[in-house]
């Protein structure tokens, strides 16, 4: 049963303990599949009753059991998510869909598959480009997928099933952005603390689920009068993934509100719907290659030139955090990423570059994914809210 729990209150719920709801559908005969990373197409495994299960690491464990499979010098939160599943704590899941997001995550899906039996797994290939010959190609891999999953359901895969998976999850981005658009005010209606919990939230539990709790906090949070309260400094986060409000609380217990992002565990999964194109599979290749905007994929402003305009390509790369920007009257950006994260790291100078060019306050943090790096971080994003105040 779904506790009585609503809104805030049952979004937090979930983010204390993930596991809870899932265990609780796998009791009444559903199937768990899990996921790392956004490029996996949820729709799919929506689409054939099984419930999406995003995987996340645990900042708050050291990464014991993961030195069994991957050496020290590599991705934290890749190490995190495998000592996880090496310690049983992801038992309850009945496959896996893993996507090429980076060669951190593939080389650790690969181990996680050799080292932890699961009655399911598949590889996505994800190309780093979106030329027209990465968009087939692409498309060519997720009609290989929909065969494993229709042979793993035991169901077939109908394009009708397919377009309706579609429109809850499209419904879902929506009513997400609905709720950034609570943060636009000054000071915002709902804290990024907030926002982080209902998101984790939501890739824990089934879509129609998370669209009901998502009504519920918007209402809830559009009639309540203890929101967060107003501070000089307006911040975007553009980061790799963050998975743990402890890094939010140390920005907005300073004199910041956090009150757009840029990250996988934020905006990145929500902020455009799939087309619903007459083959659906169109619609969601174009989706998760093109229209997903992460450090992992390359977007050239033009194809195929040989002398690059670089303020061009910094221009078709990040315009759209300019339109967060201003959206959300931001006068600062912190930049975050974790150490070893390739993705991120070799896209900061650039994205810099780029804020430099809009005026924008700007400053790089970096750490080990660990509860000993906060220190550290909090003196940081303090003396950064006190320079643009």
């Amino acid at each position: 049963m779904v506790a009585e729990t609503k809104g805030l209150a049952r979004a937090r719920e979930i983010y204390q303990d993930r596991p809870r709801r899932a265990k609780e559908l796998k009791a009444e005969g559903k199937k768990i599949v899990g996921y790392p990373c956004i490029y996996s197409p949820s729709e799919m495994m929506t689409a054939l009753d099984l419930v999406p299960y995003r995987i996340f690491g645990d900042m708050k464990e050291p990464t014991a059991e993961a030195d069994r499979g991957l050496p020290a010098a590599f991705c934290p939160i890749m190490r995190s998510c495998l000592h996880l599943g090496l310690k049983g704590s992801y038992d309850f899941l009945d496959g896996m869909v893993v996507a090429h997001s980076c060669d951190a995550q593939e080389k650790t899906v690969h181990v996680w598959e050799c080292l932890i039996s699961s009655p399911y797994f598949h590889f996505l290939d994800v190309p780093g480009t979106v030329h027209k010959a990465s968009q087939d190609y692409f498309k060519e891999g997720l009609k290989d997928l929909k065969k494993t999953l229709e042979s793993f359901a035991g169901k077939e895969l109908s394009s009708e099933k397919l377009k309706r998976a579609i429109e809850a999850h499209n419904q879902q981005r929506s009513l997400v952005r609905e709720m950034y658009e609570l943060r636009k005010p000054d000071p915002p209606l709902i804290s990024g603390t907030e926002t982080l919990q209902v998101i984790k939230a939501l890739m824990s539990i089934p879509v129609e689920e998370g669209n009901e709790l998502l009504k519920q906090v918007i209402t809830e949070v559009k009639e309540r009068k203890d929101g967060p309260q107003k501070k000089p400094a307006r911040l975007l986060i553009w980061s790799s993934t963050i998975d743990d409000i402890s890094l939010i609380e140390i920005i907005e217990t300073a004199e910041a509100n956090l009150v757009v992002d840029d990250h996988c565990g934020g905006t990145r999964a929500y902020w455009t719907d799939v087309k619903l194109t007459e083959d659906p599979i169109d619609g969601l290749a174009y989706h998760y290659l093109v229209e997903l905007r992460c450090p992992r994929t390359y977007m050239d402003a033009v194809y195929g030139e040989t002398s690059k305009d670089y303020m061009a390509d910094l221009e078709s790369r990040f315009g759209y955090i300019k339109d967060y920007a201003k959206g959300w009257n931001v006068n600062g950006v912190i930049l975050q990423s974790v150490r070893y994260c390739d993705c991120h790291g070799f896209e900061a100078p650039q994205i810099k570059d780029y804020l430099d060019s809009l005026g924008l306050p700007n400053t790089y943090l970096e750490h080990d994914y660990s509860e000993g790096a906060l220190a550290a971080l909090r003196t940081r994003v303090q003396a950064f809210v006190e320079m643009i105040g």
